[in-house]
């Protein structure tokens, strides 16, 4: 078997199983190889399904004529193409290079079904020189780790099997191959910083340092190890400083950390959340301006659509746009679906809850706090201000308008996730309807 074939099914056999491995195919060098090397290998491959994919910005004149090149080539090899157009201009200020990779894996990541795997053509060349765009861009472990050989994303998994091969091993295969593959004129533009490495850096230190690819992706595997090693102890250091909500992290236990051990906490706690890790910049803010603020203060921090809050000892990661909430009608048959995609659900119950003879009425709705409102929990001889129960049971002030209010008529029967009220609780031996919140499934 060919070297490149042989080297590309053992990668394949690396990477998690997958009935469909769609190939990010843009007609170029890099792409075309790797699309007609899995053509030559379908065979072999443990994917039964195999299927190109083609992006197009729209940004070239070309553009078209470039997505006809790609369904020819696919339809010649007998796979199945499937071309996505996207808008690829970004906004003003935006690096095109990043607007067009962004357009890109958002399209990637609409399109992958449950459990496929995206295969993409980059190679050592292009790791060497992700490494020095990070170095460069003042990255740390996580950047300088460049590219992953795999990775989880959308609903399943994204690899780059061609990561262990150079630039020349690709073109000799192509050569030999007698591939056509289009070459995009903005490639060659050193207006990109990019195509700067590799046209006027790169060529400079190859002289000096033959094997510098080789070597660079070699530092990037080390960094990346690194990076395993730093998430592992900010798992364990997670767990140790848990907040008392879910989530949350205590800011007494983050303070008993070294400050690089906090910053990689703080990092990988926001990753875990789906969240762009902060800048260096953004982490320092943090530190100065919601660690350091005094205990009754409720300081805050926003990048990424998201915003760092405190409350009492808690840490908390929110989203910045909050849904708009409003009065539903609600008969307590079945569940319902709130605004910010939580979902109210009923179970029944022997004994406690609300009383299940409730069900059916037409004068229940579920309502949120707009300020006033009182309550008298069961088993407690006072009514109470809801804003002074709140208090009690430790609720972050921005939480407290988002909290589900069962009414009956106009009174308060339920808060739900704290308390029923007196009166509208199910007796020791009546029916009862146990009413939680959850995300909508």
């Amino acid at each position: 078997m060919n070297p490149l074939l042989d080297t590309l099914l053992k990668q394949l056999k690396s990477f998690p199983p997958s009935h469909h491995y769609r190939v990010a195919y843009s007609g170029g060098c890099d792409s075309h190889v790797l699309l007609h090397a899995l053509a030559a290998i379908r065979d072999h491959l443990a994917a039964p399904k195999l299927s190109a994919l083609h992006i197009n910005h729209g940004l070239a004149d070309e553009a078209d004529a470039w997505a006809a090149h790609c369904e020819k080539v696919a339809a010649d090899l007998g796979i199945a193409i499937q071309i996505v157009d996207v808008d690829a201009m970004g906004e003003a200020g935006d690096s095109p290079e990043a607007a067009a990779r962004q357009a890109r894996y958002h399209a990637f990541e609409k399109i992958m079904q449950e459990g496929e795997g995206l295969l993409l053509a980059h190679h050592q060349d292009d790791q060497a020189e992700t490494l020095l765009l990070q170095l460069f861009r003042g990255a740390g472990v996580r950047g300088l780790a460049a590219m992953p050989h795999c990775v989880t994303f959308s609903r399943g998994w994204l690899g780059r099997p061609l990561l262990g091969l150079c630039r020349q091993q690709l073109r000799d295969y192509a050569q030999a191959a007698d591939l056509s593959w289009i070459e995009d004129p903005g490639n060659q533009s050193i207006d990109f910083d990019r195509n700067f490495l590799r046209h006027t850096v790169m060529p400079d230190l190859l002289p000096r340092w033959p094997a510098l690819a080789q070597t660079l992706s070699r530092a990037a595997e080390h960094q990346a190890s690194a990076g395993r090693l730093l998430d592992e102890l900010a798992a364990a250091d997670l767990k140790s400083i848990a907040g008392t909500r879910r989530d949350c992290l205590s800011i007494s236990g983050l303070r008993l950390l070294s400050r690089e051990r906090q910053d990689n906490v703080l990092r990988y706690w926001i990753r875990m959340q789906g969240v762009s890790p902060p800048s260096t910049r953004q982490l320092q803010r943090l530190h100065a301006e919601v660690l350091a603020a005094r205990d009754d203060a409720q300081p805050q921090l926003d990048w990424a659509g998201h915003r760092i809050r405190r409350y009492r000892d808690d840490l908390y990661l929110l989203p910045v746009q909050a849904p708009e909430y409003q009065s539903l009608y609600w008969d307590l048959n079945g569940g319902l679906n709130l605004p910010d995609g939580r979902c109210l659900s009923i179970k029944q119950t022997l004994g406690e809850g609300l009383q299940a003879a409730l069900q059916g009425r037409r004068d229940i709705a579920v309502r949120f706090r707009q300020g006033g409102e009182v309550c008298r929990p069961a088993g407690r001889k006072q009514t109470h201000r809801l804003k002074t129960l709140y208090q009690e049971w430790g609720v972050p002030p921005w939480e407290r308008e988002r909290i589900p209010l069962i009414y009956v008529g106009e009174e308060i029967a339920q808060v739900v996730g704290y308390c029923v009220c007196e009166g509208w609780q199910a007796g020791k031996d009546e029916d009862g309807l146990m009413i939680t919140d959850s995300p909508q499934a």
